[in-house]
């Protein structure tokens, strides 16, 4: 373990780095697309193509929207850590924290509005029960007001300290969600470590994404403006992620089709088991080397998807209105339409989405 006086001070990066912007917007995407087919028609409805290849290829995104969220905070704020001004880039975090609560909260009346009783929908505002689409923003909205207090330990731990906590803390949570009681309160086990009853995202069972994503921010911090390394990096971590991807083939074979099916059905996502994070991670890892290997020429040619990268919130927010409220409640959308269909308008609702961020960061420029 070393101070932080005794570490160096890691770069600050000269301006924003786009590939993150559009690795973001990938998993947006594919959440937004993930969401209009179960949102708008539900899976059982979907035909054995659409779960493979085409809805598994969605199981990326939820690894990879949570490495991105701590790539973010490493670039942005852990090279800021021990200066004069932390208190006030903490303070800054949390609040941020408070609003994507604001927003978790306000999201969860409109995915619950056209599902359930009103007695039910205060229950999940109250965290008696949970809501299904929106629940990542519940993730962040808690690992924000927490994570700016041990972002100081972070960078106080050895670097051999930090590649092994993601392990360690994976394995403290598959331990605790198995064995312990949480003292028979299952709301606090599926907040911190899952419940195979309630679809939430564990602080401590995501966790371990949340650190690899310090770590690869770390390493774009110290080596994103040397092209070598930055080869380098993109190497390792295409590398790590074609591993997890053949430690899962290796694990499902000889039935991999049954379950490659079994993943793009949610198997092994909450509480997550080991097949489902190799393979969602993997793909994370890979979608992140990729992003980062194309950089600023990739973000230009994928602009609409660099664009909801650079907003996730108003992106998120944007979708599940549009979903939820507009299409489902007000136009009665609910399996009325085709799967090719539904996939169609997921694609336009991403489209749509980037437009919006686009005419909003617009009109906010012309009223200045």
């Amino acid at each position: 373990m070393i101070g932080l006086s005794q570490r160096p001070l890691l770069p600050s990066l000269p301006a924003r780095v786009e590939a993150i912007d559009l690795a973001r917007g990938i998993a947006i995407a594919l959440m937004i697309l993930s969401h209009s087919v179960s949102g708008l028609l539900g899976l059982r409805q979907v035909p054995d193509w659409g779960m493979v290849p085409v809805h598994l290829i969605t199981k990326f995104s939820s690894s990879l929207f949570i490495m991105v969220f701590g790539i973010a905070l490493a670039v942005a704020f852990l090279s800021k850590v021990g200066t004069p001004d932390w208190p006030q880039r903490r303070r800054k975090l949390m609040l941020r924290g408070l609003e994507v609560l604001f927003w978790y909260k306000a999201l969860t009346i409109v995915e619950m509005l056209p599902l359930f009783p009103p007695e039910d929908i205060l229950d999940a505002l109250l965290y008696q029960r949970f809501a299904i689409w929106v629940e990542i923003l519940g993730f962040y909205a808690l690992a924000l007001l927490w994570l700016p207090w041990v972002l100081p330990l972070w960078c106080r731990m050895s670097l051999w300290s930090r590649l092994l906590a993601p392990i360690a803390v994976g394995i403290i949570s598959v331990m605790l969600e198995r064995h312990f009681h949480f003292w028979g309160s299952e709301i606090f086990k599926a907040l911190l470590v899952e419940d195979a009853d309630h679809y939430t995202w564990g602080q401590l069972s995501r966790l371990p994404l949340v650190m690899m994503g310090l770590l690869i921010g770390e390493a774009i911090l110290r080596w994103y403006g040397e092209p070598a390394s930055r080869r380098r990096l993109v190497a390792c971590l295409a590398g790590v992620g074609v591993l997890s991807l053949a430690g899962f083939a290796t694990l499902s074979f000889p039935e991999s089709y049954e379950m490659l099916m079994a993943v793009a059905w949610n198997d092994g996502k909450h509480p997550p088991a080991v097949p489902f994070m190799l393979f969602s991670t993997g793909g994370a890892l890979v979608i992140m080397a990729l992003c980062l290997l194309g950089g600023r020429s990739a973000s230009l040619w994928l602009k609409p998807l660099t664009v909801i990268g650079s907003d996730a919130l108003r992106a998120f927010i944007f979708h599940i209105v549009a979903i939820f409220l507009v299409l489902r409640l007000l136009l009665g959308a609910w399996q009325v339409y085709s799967y090719p269909q539904v996939l169609g308008i997921g694609l336009g609702l991403i489209l749509l989405t980037a437009g919006w961020i686009a005419l909003i960061r617009r009109f906010r420029e012309l009223s200045r």
